[in-house]
């Protein structure tokens, strides 16, 4: 956002988001390289246990995993927000919102994470026709339910975890005192 052109153009919900995005509260949760990773890992882990459960509802009719559902979401959402957070939001703000280097961010992410969807949506495609060849030579949806829903999870979250992944730390204020020995 370089002129007043670009900035007159964004919404109160472009800048409401913007502001959240950027709140300095929630730092603590995605400071450095490893805090980054581990966020990445929870959202990566409770991302697999939710799939899992809302599998089990709706394909097995097992209704304990919906009661089960809500504390992983409630603790997904917290772990989805600080990657949000680290990455400053380049998933959630919208593109008149962000400026030339977070664009060029967000597709990078967006392309890393293309590659790494076909690849894995790949060897799920290869993973299923092995099921159905070495079983019974039926599709059941104790295969296609999953397969499903770990695709459009994995489309769905991707981009996101590989933005947090690629985010770099903030530059660490070196100058005590506010002083810059390059002025004086």
């Amino acid at each position: 956002m370089n002129s007043t052109a670009d900035r007159a153009a964004l919404t109160g919900y472009d800048r409401r988001m913007r502001a959240l995005m950027n709140d300095p509260r929630g730092r603590v949760l995605y400071a450095t390289k490893g805090r980054r990773r581990s966020a990445v890992a929870v959202s990566v882990g409770l991302t697999a246990v939710a799939v899992t459960l809302v599998v089990r509802m709706f394909a097995y009719d097992e209704l304990w995993a919906a009661f089960a559902l809500l504390p992983v979401l409630l603790l997904w959402c917290l772990a989805t927000g600080a990657l949000n957070g680290a990455t400053r939001g380049l998933f959630e703000l919208r593109a008149r919102a962000l400026d030339e280097r977070q664009l060029r961010e967000r597709e990078r992410a967006r392309s890393a994470a293309h590659l790494m969807t076909g690849a894995l949506i790949f060897g799920a495609a290869v993973g299923l026709w092995l099921a159905t060849v070495l079983g019974d030579g039926r599709l059941t949806r104790a295969y296609v339910a999953p397969l499903l829903a770990g695709v459009f999870v994995l489309h769905w979250m991707m981009p996101l975890w590989i933005a947090g992944l690629l985010a770099q730390d903030d530059p660490a204020d070196d100058f005590a005192d506010g002083e810059d020995p390059s002025y004086g």
